[in-house]
């Protein structure tokens, strides 16, 4: 197992874990949601390439709308 922050929280997954798969582990698996990997942003298009490792620092935003 690694440990990886996920939005200031501690949390573990199998190591090599694509972001794809974590976000829908998390819950953000059908949502519009934005990620960032260690103050990087990740292209949607790379959620599925993208492997998790021990350490990394997750951060997922949601859209909020409003007026």
């Amino acid at each position: 197992m690694i440990t990886l922050s996920l939005n200031n929280e501690k949390v573990s997954l199998e190591p090599e874990t694509p972001l794809s798969l974590a976000l829908e582990q998390w819950g953000f698996g059908e949502g519009n949601v934005a990620v960032a990997i260690n103050g990087e942003f990740v292209p949607r298009s790379r959620y599925a390439e993208q492997r998790l490792v021990d350490n990394d620092e997750v951060d997922v935003v949601k859209p909020v709308g409003g007026g």
